[in-house]
């Protein structure tokens, strides 16, 4: 339980980060109708690389703006941006529009995550950090088990338009019940400790130049992989741009996996890709080779979103400490992976692919919040957004990487389950071998050296 005086503030946080999951979860189930009543069915694919993109922007800026400036204002700005890009797509009359509001949306969702991950670290003692962490995990896997069933029924029943206005009319009391907890407690509005004066407008820009090539680069390896050979030339642009880009957006040490808080974009991305790499095949995976219907499929993926509650709730509780959350999370995720892929055995029962994907949202339930808790413990005053920020870039673009790869693998294959299971398998042993450079110690700093 989060502390009575805390209540409201936690209360809102959590409505919050809900909302903007249930919107994620609700449009990736409505677009297909949203597309062909737009006549947009080319930009299909667009309409999730433009929010992606903005994010990976807005994460950028939001981590700098808070650790300079306070969390305050760039968690306004973030969700005016969200409210502003939901009402653009729920009143867009083509799909162009759409895209565009979709974009909004993402800038608005991107400052609002890493502002409030400042605001824990500037609010909250750190004995309440794992638990605050916890409802945030706890805060995306509901939507993920309702939120695709009540878009269904909407776009059945009304208009899909309601599935972005309805949560822009939830979105503002929301946001008031936060202001009304953050009220009174001056440390949020106060700028990091490590730059009073304000950030550099040159630093910043180089910032946001790179973050922006990256978020391109994003785009261009999902879209380009789903054009199969046509895409090839997009998908070649859009790796060698990220080579470019991204390596400037994490933290020093990162791509060479230095020990300490370096590691952490890396760690989260490899594992976080990993699973939903894995969970886009094994809807697939179930209906073609056992015959399952969607409903069946989705049940599977819904056992593993109990996993991840379960594991949150668990790592929330103190039942377990950071390094065996990381070491054994990663362990987790790539054992069930492995144990999924039996599933492709006729003589395996089907209850094996439950078991598995219990066991890989156990793994990333008790990881993920672990990785947050211990960044904020690993930051100095004044970094806690920019390295929060660099984490949320490394698990966005590593996951986009690791669908965009699959899914080229499999297709490549001629459709093998086999080898795209192999692929996200291989990430998540990745993860395993990475986890024990990262989880060492919480000691203050972001260089190597400095955390272990």
């Amino acid at each position: 339980m989060v502390s009575a005086s805390y209540r409201t503030l936690s209360v809102g946080l959590v409505a919050l980060v809900m909302l903007v999951a249930f919107e994620a979860m609700a449009v990736a189930t409505a677009m297909p109708v949203v597309a062909r009543e737009l006549g947009g069915m080319p930009l299909y694919n667009l309409a999730f690389s433009a929010t992606l993109a903005a994010s990976v922007i807005a994460t950028v800026l939001g981590g700098r703006w808070s650790d300079v400036r306070g969390p305050v204002a760039p968690l306004s700005a973030g969700v005016a941006s969200f409210v502003a890009g939901l009402l653009v797509a729920g009143f867009a009359p083509t799909m162009e529009v759409l895209v565009a509001g979709r974009f909004v949306q993402g800038l608005g969702a991107g400052l609002v995550q890493v502002s409030l991950y400042v605001l824990v670290a500037r609010l909250y003692p750190p004995v309440m950090h794992p638990k605050v962490f916890g409802l945030f995990s706890a805060a995306w896997v509901v939507p993920s088990m309702v939120g695709p069933a009540i878009a269904g029924f909407v776009v059945e029943n009304a208009d899909w338009r309601w599935i972005f206005l309805g949560v822009s009319l939830i979105v503002v009391p929301s946001a008031l019940l936060l202001w009304r907890g953050i009220a009174g407690r001056a440390d949020a509005a106060r700028g990091g400790a490590g730059d009073p004066e304000g950030a550099p407008p040159a630093r910043l820009g180089g910032k946001l130049v790179w973050a922006t090539l990256t978020a391109v680069a994003a785009a261009l390896i999902q879209y380009g992989s789903a054009l199969k050979l046509a895409g090839l030339p997009l998908l070649a642009a859009g790796v060698v741009l990220l080579a470019v880009g991204l390596p400037k957006l994490l933290l020093p040490g990162s791509l060479r996996v230095a020990r300490g808080l370096p590691t952490a974009p890396v760690l989260r991305g490899l594992a976080y890709g990993a699973l939903m790499a894995t969970e886009v095949l094994i809807p697939l995976m179930l209906r073609s080779e056992r015959d399952l219907s969607p409903t069946g499929a989705g049940i599977v993926l819904t056992i593993g979103a109990l996993g991840w509650s379960t594991g949150s709730w668990i790592k929330g509780r103190g039942v377990i400490g950071n390094v065996a959350a990381v070491r054994g999370g990663a362990a987790l995720i790539a054992v069930g992976i492995a144990l999924v892929s039996l599933v492709l055995i006729d003589a395996a029962p089907l209850a094996v692919a439950h078991v598995a994907m219990a066991i890989s949202g156990l793994g990333i339930g008790v990881l993920h919040p672990t990785v947050s808790v211990m960044v904020l413990e690993m930051s100095r005053p004044g970094e806690e957004g920019g390295n929060t920020a660099a984490v949320g870039v490394g698990e966005s673009v590593f996951t986009v990487v690791a669908v965009a790869g699959a899914g080229a693998l499999f297709t490549a294959s001629g459709e093998s389950y086999l080898v795209g299971l192999a692929f996200t398998f291989a990430l998540a042993v990745l993860a395993v071998v990475v986890a024990p450079r990262f989880a060492q110690s919480a000691k203050a700093g972001t260089l190597e050296g400095a955390a272990s």
